[in-house]
């Protein structure tokens, strides 16, 4: 049981450094500004929907998790 809970741990960690480094070697790139992300603004009020960015990170996500499980097996 112990060994389950750090190799859970062990992935968790590696995944936050991986979206650290995305998000470090990203930084100057208009990923939260792409096409379709959704701004609405008014006098005192912006409303910000980045449905693409998330849709993007949603499948680069699911493409690196599915890489990581399928490899252990």
């Amino acid at each position: 049981m112990l060994s389950e809970l750090s190799k859970i741990l062990f992935i968790i960690g590696i995944v936050i450094i991986l979206i650290a480094a995305l998000i470090w070697v990203f930084a100057k790139t208009p990923i939260g500004h792409l096409p379709g992300d959704i701004v609405i603004r008014k006098k005192n009020f912006v409303f910000y929907f980045p449905i693409m960015t998330s849709i993007l990170l949603s499948i680069i996500l699911t493409l690196i998790l599915t890489f990581i499980f399928r490899r252990g097996q």
